[in-house]
């Protein structure tokens, strides 16, 4: 872990590590450790969301598919 090369930079801003002062985590408020340096760029353009009931529907579904696995595991435990 320690061998690890910065990859992020000012010209590099899709870099995924990224090296932090400790002086500069100091700055921070109440010294959070939450790090974000890469927009997700799905996250910004909420036009393009699906509508609320198919993100639920889509939820719903894979909640459903999850608990189906957790049944069949929880069977074969017994």
């Amino acid at each position: 872990m320690h061998e690890r090369a910065e990859t992020w930079s000012e010209a590099n801003s899709e870099g995924r590590w990224r090296c932090f002062d400790y002086d500069e985590l100091l700055k921070r408020d109440k010294l959070d450790l939450n790090l974000f340096w890469i927009k997700d760029q799905s996250l910004t353009d909420t036009d393009a969301l699906p509508a609320p009931n198919i993100i639920a529907a889509e939820i719903a579904d894979g909640l459903g598919a999850a608990l189906e696995q957790f049944t069949k595991i929880a069977a074969r435990l017994r």
